[in-house]
């Protein structure tokens, strides 16, 4: 989740972005080692999600990845700002003529923060424990697709497909590449074992995660000696927290409306840039009134969208007609499949026979959930719509009952998870859709061309507008504050990672 939920809720997975915490306070701590650093060399974040724990492979939400993978855990590759595939712990690879083996060269010397060697072993390890039962998130069946992984070296490694797949390579840059140890996994949840430029110094439940840099980095190390998450429940407490000097970057910022505080004052510095993650209204497909596809495009046409981001967001953010933001090579504007149209959308809900409508409206207590809500349900009920919003403690509540359960009529999260239209393609997803067409389409672009890849998906978006699978929003922006000196944070967010290994401070 970014899914489920910056799933979370990122789950994110597909994964989900879903993407809180009291400002101080004691806590549990878990520790993995390493040294701090003075304050010319640490930076403070302020962050809206915290993660349940710290184990991606069994709890879904955009979390986890967000603090910990590229910074404490690293793939063979992965997704650079501009959404290309790049090097990490495979130096190079080559496909196949066949595009199914790729083999990969692999980094000398690389090391996991236990001591262990990084080698083909590992690589191993990895691809085939995400196929195993150790695995519970939706998300590695991305996975699926691999037929045997092969040791040629301890630098050298084959993964053989079980057919051609434009979308393996790129999944590996997810949470699902991730590279583990034989001997680190015994305590995923609360002690992470990886190869990267930082380790877990501390956890502080409900407060903070402390990252310190890895004297035994294989690579350049980072910048800063040391960095800071900390979690708000609360986006006034967040921003304040900026203006008084505890933090050093909001990064998501969750009150839009509130730039003007910080625009205005020499102090600070506002980036704006953009991400892949869709502010989604989901629907139950499955279950409920929402299985009833007049009812859910009812819905859909009855949300002025432009109004929700301008109430909700101020404006920022951009619209979208289906589950494909603008990055994707994709995209199209379907915004106007089931546009604005309330008299349109009351007649379908009376061929329905949904007059008087109640839905269960369950949504996270994160801001860019809880603020669309009200806007949400203010214009369905102009509609005839009543959406009886229940709030619910992200990420454990909100995943238990509406991601996992299924427990729902229609939500709303953060998707922020790389391309995740595939998602639409597991019944057993959260939204419960169930489309054979669909299903055909994601295989047969998926084994494809990358120009039919590109085809067969514009047409599974196209599909999912017209069926209203979901009703989407708009892209979330990514708007981050800082302090003035401090350079080095991604101006836009494409992958689950919250990169921090370029940051610096003047």
């Amino acid at each position: 989740m970014r899914s489920l939920v910056r799933s979370a809720a990122v789950v994110a997975a597909g994964t989900l972005v879903l993407v809180f915490g009291a400002c101080g306070g004691e806590g549990t701590e878990s520790s993995g080692g390493g040294g701090g650093g003075g304050a010319s060399t640490t930076v403070k974040i302020g962050l809206n999600a915290e993660p349940e724990n710290l184990d991606f492979t069994t709890t879904d939400g955009a979390a986890i990845p967000e603090a910990l993978l590229v910074n404490v855990y690293e793939g063979l590759v992965k997704l650079n700002e501009e959404g290309e595939i790049v090097p990490l712990l495979a130096k190079s690879w080559d496909l196949s003529k066949d595009r199914r083996t790729y083999t990969f060269q692999l980094q000398e010397g690389a090391k996991f923060s236990n001591g262990d060697p990084f080698n083909a072993d590992a690589v191993k390890f990895s691809i085939e424990r995400v196929q195993s039962d150790d695995w519970k998130i939706s998300l590695k069946s991305y996975m699926d697709v691999v037929d045997q992984v092969k040791v040629n070296s301890p630098t050298e490694v084959e993964v053989v497909l079980k057919q051609p797949s434009n979308n393996w390579l790129f999944q590996m840059t997810t949470r699902i590449g991730a590279m583990f140890s034989p001997n680190g996994v015994d305590d995923l949840a609360n002690t992470p074992i990886g190869t990267g430029p930082y380790l877990l110094e501390r956890w502080t439940r409900g407060d903070s995660i402390l990252l310190s840099q890895n004297p035994d980095y294989w690579g350049e190390k980072p910048p800063m000696e040391a960095v800071t998450l900390r979690y708000f429940k609360d986006a006034t407490a967040l921003n304040n927290a900026l203006l008084s000097g505890a933090i050093d970057v909001i990064n998501d910022i969750q009150a839009p409306d509130s730039l003007t505080q910080f625009t205005g004052d020499d102090r600070f510095q506002v980036i704006e840039g953009t991400t892949n993650g869709e502010i989604t209204l989901a629907l139950n497909n499955e279950s409920g009134p929402m299985k009833d596809t007049r009812i859910r495009q009812a819905i859909s046409k009855g949300l002025d969208r432009e109004a929700i981001l301008k109430t909700a967001w101020a404006g920022r953010g951009e619209l979208i007609g289906s589950m494909v933001p603008p990055t994707d090579p994709w995209y199209e504007d379907l915004t106007d499949v089931h546009g604005y149209d309330p008299e349109a959308a009351k007649q379908l809900l009376a061929e329905a026979g949904a007059s008087d409508l109640e839905i269960r409206f369950r949504v996270p207590n994160l801001p860019y959930a809880t603020a669309p809500a009200q806007v949400v349900k203010s214009q369905l009920a102009k509609i005839g719509v009543t959406a009886n919003i229940d709030v619910l403690e992200f990420p454990a509540r909100w995943l238990a009952e509406v991601f996992t359960k299924a427990d729902y009529d229609m939500s709303i999260v953060q998707h922020v998870e790389p391309r995740d239209i595939v998602t639409f393609g597991n019944p057993d997803y959260y939204w419960r859709y169930d489309s054979p067409k669909v299903q055909k389409l994601l295989a047969e672009g998926d084994k494809g061309s990358e120009e039919e890849q590109t085809e067969a998906l514009k047409q599974v978006a196209r599909t999912l507008a017209e069926d209203a699978a979901a009703a989407w929003l708009y892209v979330f922006p990514n708007i981050t504050v800082t302090k003035k000196g401090i350079e080095g944070l991604p101006q836009n967010r494409v992958s689950e990672s919250l990169d921090l290994t370029e940051i610096t401070r003047g």
